[in-house]
């Protein structure tokens, strides 16, 4: 790339960086953070291409004035966890809205298919689900307790088993992405058409309604999760296809922090959705508006923070 392209391509972002560091001690320290990080990485491919360039010392004193501004304003990472909450996490899935996007049709064609699937072929179940638990549920809807493996196990022990399980999957789709992001949709297909034939299957019994109450009671913040954890994988993946102005390394860099922050954003929501699913999931008997209305707070809840908020904060940034 030209010197100049660099310069007309990136000319507006660092003077905007400008008054950041000019009110440092004003500034949040994650937001400090992510303009060194970006400083830097320009400076980096300053220096590699355009060496004796005045671009080059002019990056330079900023990653410097940056650079001394965060050790100096150390003694306010007290509130770097609540900042982290607070904007960080949501400023990234802004960043990231088009892996997300990617992610949640990846997962809803999945699911798609996993339904015709099973729909088509009376068989596709038990060769998603086993012939174990099929038969299992057959025997419940027979006993009249067809949500009766949400009660099999003691609320404790289901609890840390579903929060693992469910942490290390999200964690595995964003490793995944490793592999180009090839990875990442392999694991989203393959929850997807299990999910879609779930459904379908329990459709098929005439039980659609209880148990959708029943899944989805955990399932929108669990399933939400997973996509979410999916869009930190495609990140991942993006930075090394797609670097950009950047060198390759560097832009897979930034995708893996990007994604990390991402994928560590869900473990809360894991553990939110482990618990309603191990203590709450199994009293089928209450009311559907009492159930119904707990899954549009968690849907609210997860279209507020992953996506109207991101828009909200990154309209902000600008401004401030």
């Amino acid at each position: 790339m030209k010197e100049i392209s660099f310069i007309r391509q990136n000319i507006e972002k660092w003077r905007a960086l400008e008054p950041v560091i000019d009110t440092a001690s004003s500034q949040d320290p994650g937001r400090l953070a992510d303009a060194y990080l970006e400083i830097t990485t320009d400076l980096s491919f300053s220096r590699s291409n355009y060496p004796r360039s005045r671009i080059t010392i002019y990056l330079n004193n900023l990653a410097s004035a940056l650079h001394n501004s965060l050790y100096k304003n150390k003694k306010e990472s007290r509130s770097r966890i609540w900042n982290y909450w607070k904007t960080e996490v949501p400023l990234v899935m802004y960043a990231s809205r088009r892996e997300l996007l990617i992610s949640f049709l990846i997962f809803i064609i999945s699911a798609g298919i996993g339904s015709l699937s099973t729909v088509n072929d009376d068989m596709f179940a038990r060769l998603i689900m086993g012939n174990g638990y099929i038969d299992m549920t057959l025997d419940n809807i027979e006993s009249g307790n067809p949500m009766g493996v949400y009660g099999e196990m003691s609320q404790v022990s289901m609890f840390f088993m579903i929060v693992w399980n469910n942490v290390r999957v999200s964690f595995l789709t964003f490793v995944s992405g490793m592999l180009t992001g090839l990875g990442t949709g392999l694991m989203l297909f393959q929850n997807g058409v299990m999910l879609g034939s779930f459904q379908t299957f329990f459709f098929q019994q005439h039980l659609g309604l209880e148990s959708m109450m029943a899944v989805w009671l955990h399932g929108t913040l669990e399933i939400s999760a997973l996509i979410i954890a999916g869009a930190a994988g495609l990140a991942l993946g993006n930075g090394f296809l797609f670097p950009g102005t950047y060198p390759r390394g560097f832009a897979f860099r930034q995708g893996a922090k990007r994604g990390l922050k991402i994928v560590v954003g869900t473990v809360p929501i894991f553990f939110i959705a482990g618990f309603v699913e191990s203590f709450l999931t199994r009293y089928t008997s209450a009311s559907y508006v009492l159930r119904g209305g707990f899954i549009l707070l968690s849907l609210a809840f997860v279209l507020y923070y992953y996506i109207f908020l991101p828009r909200k904060l990154s309209h902000a940034i600008p401004e401030s």
